[in-house]
C-alpha cells in the first residue's frame, strides 16, 4: 500500500520502518531531515508538508510527541485538514480523549475516520517490532488498517469501537508505568544505601512479586549502566501523567498514588530535566538521599 507517516522520530522512524519491512511504500514527513534520512535511504519519498501527505495518500499515520504540535499539522496552514484523498487517519499519539474528540470531529466534517491506535513499548519495542498496539475505531475501518498495525508487535488489542477508548487503555498503561518507575527508583536507592548489590536486588524483584516494567525493562538497559538513555524524555511522560490524572477525576476516581507520582516527576521538570531521559528521576532520589548507585553493567 501507498502510505503517509507524519513524525518519524524516536518512535515514529522504527514504526514507519516496519512499514517498509512490510512490503509498503512510504512518504515520511518531520521536521528533523536527520530523523527522515534513514527512511530516505531505504526509498520512502519525502513529504513537503501535512497536506501533501493527505492529498497523496488514503492511509496516513502520525507520530508526534505533543499535543501542540499534533494541533497544528492537523490545523495549521497546509495541514491535514486542507488534503484532498485522505480517507483514514491512523492516530500513534498518546493525546488524551478530549483531544481525541476534537480532532475526530474535525477530520469527520472531511469525510476522514480516525483509527485510535496508542503504542507501548518504547522504542526498543519499536524497533524489535515488540510493541503492544491498542486500538479503537469503527470496527470495518479498524479491520482495513489491522494488517498494517500488526507489523508494529504481537500484541493488538481492540479496545472498543470508539476511537477515545484506546486512549483510556492507553493512559491507564502509562501512568501504571510512570508509578512504577517512580517507586522503583525510591526502592532501588534505599536497597542500594542499604548494602545491597543492584544486580542481586534486581533479579530477587524480577523472580518476586515486586517486577515491573522498570524493573525489567528500563532498569536494566538505562539505569544500572549509568547511561539513562532509555530513549523517551521526561515531558512526553509527564504529558501522559497529566492526561491520566486528567481523565481519573473527570471520571470521579481518587488519583492519590497518581498525584505523588506526578508530584515527583514535575519537581524534575521544574529542575530543568524536561528534556533529559526519564531514567533521570533515579538521580533525583539519589541527590535527595546523598547516595548515588555503583554502576553494575
Amino acid at each position: 500500500m501507498d502510505l503517509g507517516f507524519l513524525g518519524v522520530g524516536n518512535m515514529g522512524q522504527p514504526m514507519a520502518g516496519k512499514l517498509i519491512d512490510g512490503g509498503h511504500r512510504l512518504t515520511v514527513l518531520d521536521l528533523n531531515e536527520a530523523a527522515m534520512q534513514p527512511l530516505l535511504d531505504r526509498q520512502a519519498a519525502r513529504g513537503t508538508s501535512p497536506k501533501d501527505l493527505a492529498d497523496r495518500h488514503e492511509i496516513v499515520f502520525i507520530s508526534l510527541p505533543t499535543l501542540n504540535a499534533f494541533r497544528a499539522v492537523v490545523f495549521g496552514e497546509n495541514g491535514l485538514l486542507q488534503g484532498k484523498r485522505m480517507k483514514i487517519l491512523v492516530n500513534t499519539c498518546t493525546v488524551g480523549v478530549k483531544f481525541l474528540k476534537e480532532i475526530e470531529t474535525a477530520m469527520a466534517a472531511n469525510g476522514v475516520a480516525i483509527v485510535d491506535s496508542p503504542i507501548s513499548g518504547g522504542p526498543s519495542g519499536a524497533r524489535a517490532g515488540t510493541l503492544s498496539v491498542m486500538v479503537s475505531g469503527e470496527p470495518a475501518i479498524v479491520e482495513t488498517v489491522r494488517p498494517l498495525l500488526s507489523l508494529w508487535g504481537p500484541t493488538l488489542t481492540i479496545a472498543g469501537d470508539k476511537p477515545g477508548a484506546a486512549q483510556v487503555l492507553k493512559l491507564t498503561n502509562n501512568i501504571l508505568c510512570a508509578v512504577a518507575l517512580a517507586a522503583t527508583s525510591e526502592a532501588f536507592v534505599m536497597g542500594a544505601k542499604g548494602g545491597l548489590n543492584p544486580e542481586v536486588m534486581l533479579a530477587a524483584i524480577n523472580a518476586g512479586t515486586g517486577n515491573n516494567t522498570a524493573t525489567q525493562t528500563m532498569f536494566p538497559r538505562a539505569v544500572l549502566n549509568r547511561e539513562f538513555n532509555y530513549g523517551a524524555a521526561m515531558h512526553i511522560l509527564m504529558k501522559d501523567i497529566d492526561l491520566a490524572i486528567e481523565q481519573g477525576e473527570e471520571l470521579g476516581v481518587p488519583m492519590w498514588v497518581c498525584q505523588a507520582t506526578r508530584l515527583m516527576f514535575k519537581h524534575a521538570i521544574f529542575a530543568d530535566s524536561a528534556n533529559a531521559d526519564l531514567t533521570n528521576i533515579v538521580r533525583y532520589v539519589e541527590r535527595e538521599a546523598g547516595f548515588e548507585m555503583p554502576k553494575t553493567r
